[in-house]
């Protein structure tokens, strides 16, 4: 069945029970106070902000908004772009565009002005709902992208000029469902991934897709009625979405935190009573770390109902694992392992009861074959490296309007990853090594080629390499290997002010000044290079623990 149907379920069955919760501890308001109690003065303070709707709710305003968009001309199989950071509107949104049975396109909240625009035009996008964080970005190609699509505003304060506003949309629509039939083979949604260039690529699912990771997803975590999810990476990320899903599909609460530090993880886990969290290696780094320092106590907070926490995005260090279990003894752990391509997580899952494997990605998931192949396409035998394939009904159906692309990773039903891996005599799966040269760092994939592409336009540089290199925290960094033009000079601190104009997540976070050595075909020798500094920053880390 289409998964708007799980929604309608609950609403029916589940009507007047909290189903999305929305926590903020980083936003501030302003109050007045008295001073020596007869002066008045304006003083901003942090407080815990919360929302929360019901099952009735969400689809009553999924309802609204899909009503609102047919009264706007999207009927089936149109696009409608999602670019909102996490917050109470954003499933409810998601899900009245799947309700008017067009496709829902979520964007990344980090794309720049010029790749909305590149992902607006490549999936086809007729209608772009965005929040106020966006307002800049956004007015810079309002004129381009406003000629064929309509703007919705769906952010706090007054609408921006060049959008309508997603409150008068949906005001006094109705909120009975429209009548749209739809099927487990219609369109569901467009994600978007990269290639190796570093330029999205149009990910489409049916709604089968996302039927199937609602399902691998309680299958795998055991989700109940009574379990409380907690939410905090992104919603455009299928990683996020579709662990959520476990929840959704039995009727769980969930709760959206905007913010990541330790003291908020710990305190929104003791106050909303979640049960189970999803976090990605830095954020429970930095919870391990405050709690080896002193400045957290685990007794501080009430954590004793939290059984599950898992980890996915990058590969996780078995020494944070053993960390983990020393704090959280009783906790169950999982790590999850997927693709947008694959509908996010759970193609390959550690489990939870094989805690001795630590260190694999695991086996293959609830429904998903798995197979390790050679050049050839040809399964290799255990022990030995190849392509992971993944099959199952989580495979994407293509990548939008590219064929080419398609036929290249999808043959005969197999999704060919394009990550490197071995099986051990159990049948558990490691990863070996990336066949791209994505840098995964903090759970956010960055491209080389962008970030040399840049640098290279700094007069100084004569050559730029841009690679991977381990680091305890973040999993991966960035670092730029520059060769200096004879007779030029070049800092650390001129690299660190010319890339001042990337996004900060794209900032290389070390600098070393090399000569960049390339093959008899002009590439660049990454392996060689990651041999040589990802030794040094071993050695590096080993040396400072």
């Amino acid at each position: 069945m289409p998964i708007t149907e799980i929604l309608v379920e609950n609403a029916r069955k589940y009507a007047g029970d909290v189903c999305l919760v929305e926590v903020n501890p980083e936003r501030e308001e302003t109050r007045r106070v008295t001073w020596r109690e007869y002066e008045l003065v304006e003083t901003t303070l942090p407080k815990y902000y919360r929302r929360e709707i019901t099952w009735s709710v969400f689809d009553e305003k999924a309802n609204r908004f899909a009503n609102a968009l047919i009264e706007n001309g999207i009927k089936k199989g149109d696009k409608v772009g999602i670019l909102l950071m996490n917050c109470l509107e954003w499933l409810p949104i998601y899900f009245g565009i799947l309700k008017t049975g067009a496709l829902a396109v979520p964007m990344n909240f980090r794309y720049s002005s010029d790749e909305i625009k590149y992902c607006l035009d490549l999936a086809d996008v007729d209608l772009l709902v965005f929040g106020n964080e966006f307002i800049g970005r956004i007015e810079e190609i309002e004129p381009i992208i406003r000629k064929n699509r309509l703007l919705v505003y769906a952010g706090s304060g007054i609408c921006p000029t060049f959008a309508e506003s997603y409150a008068d949309l949906t005001a006094n629509q109705s909120s009975a469902a429209p009548d749209i039939k739809l099927t487990d083979d219609d369109y569901a949604a467009i994600y978007f991934s990269s290639g190796t260039t570093g330029f999205p690529k149009a990910i489409l699912h049916k709604h089968k897709s996302l039927m199937h990771s609602c399902i691998v997803e309680q299958k795998h975590h055991g989700q109940t009625k009574d379990d409380i999810f907690l939410c905090i990476p992104p919603l455009y990320h299928t990683g996020a979405k579709m662990h959520w899903f476990g929840s959704f599909l039995v009727g769980g609460k969930a709760v959206l935190l905007k913010g990541t530090r330790p003291e908020y993880v710990l305190e929104t886990i003791s106050k909303e009573k979640c049960t189970i969290a999803w976090l990605l290696v830095p954020w429970a780094q930095d919870v391990l770390n405050a709690l080896d320092s002193g400045d957290l106590k685990k007794e501080d907070y009430c954590l004793d109902q939290w059984r599950l926490m898992h980890i996915g995005a990058q590969p996780v260090p078995r020494s944070l694992i053993k960390h983990w279990l020393d704090y959280f003894p009783n906790h169950d752990y999982d790590t999850n392992y997927g693709l947008s391509e694959s509908i996010g997580p759970g193609c390959v899952h550690l489990g939870v009861g094989n805690i001795s494997k630590v260190g694999a990605i695991g086996v293959p998931g609830y429904g998903w074959e798995v197979k390790i192949v050679d050049p050839d396409g040809n399964a290799v035998e255990k022990g030995n490296v190849g392509e992971l394939c993944v099959k199952g009904p989580g495979v994407m159906t293509c990548y939008y309007k590219d064929e080419k692309a398609t036929n290249e990773v999808l043959k005969d039903g197999w999704l060919f990853t394009g990550d490197m891996a071995q099986m051990d005599e159990d049948g558990f799966i490691f990863l070996v090594d990336r066949k791209k040269d994505v840098i995964i760092t903090g759970g956010e994939n960055l491209y080389p080629v962008q970030i040399e592409d840049f640098i290279s336009a700094h007069p100084a540089v004569h050559d730029v390499a841009v690679i991977g290199l381990p680091d305890k925290r973040l999993g991966e960094i960035a670092a730029a290997i520059i060769q200096i033009k004879k007779g030029y000079e070049c800092t650390e601190n001129d690299i660190e002010e010319f890339c001042a104009a990337l996004p900060r997540y794209k900032r290389p976070r070390k600098i070393i000044f090399a000569d960049v050595p390339r093959n008899p075909t002009g590439k660049i020798e990454k392996p060689k290079l990651r041999r040589i500094y990802g030794a040094d920053m071993l050695v590096s880390q080993q040396n400072n623990s």
